[in-house]
């Protein structure tokens, strides 16, 4: 539990980061991107894996890119969704919001396993 815990606050850290370098990404306050963190987990969950098996052939014929459309949609609906959280395009804000937010999160998540030893 502690550790799904953590792993929400890196990633609502990662989300408000992401924010301030991605131009068309607005998010109000770092509590809003803890709740968008949390909707932005339960839609990677559930609505991801299906949208994944409809676009199988198109991801096979891009040899795996397509899943940058695919991860910049899930943050677009997001935004769409959670009040406080905004992502103005889809193919500029939303693909290269979740590239950074991809990397901010991975390199936050090696610092906190680095720290714990």
């Amino acid at each position: 539990m502690r550790g799904l815990i953590v792993r929400w606050i890196i990633n609502g850290l990662a989300l408000y980061l992401t924010a301030h370098i991605i131009e068309g990404i607005n998010i109000e306050s770092f509590i809003a991107s803890l709740f968008a963190a949390f909707i932005l987990g339960l839609v990677n969950a559930v609505i991801r894996p299906i949208i994944n098996i409809l676009t199988l052939p198109i991801n096979f014929l891009t040899l795996g890119l397509f899943t940058l459309v695919i991860n910049g949609f899930m943050l677009w609906l997001v935004g769409d969704v959670v009040a406080g959280f905004e992502v103005q395009n889809v193919f500029f804000a939303g693909i290269f919001g979740a590239i950074v937010l991809s990397i901010i999160s991975g390199i936050l998540t090696m610092l906190i396993k680095d720290a714990r030893g």
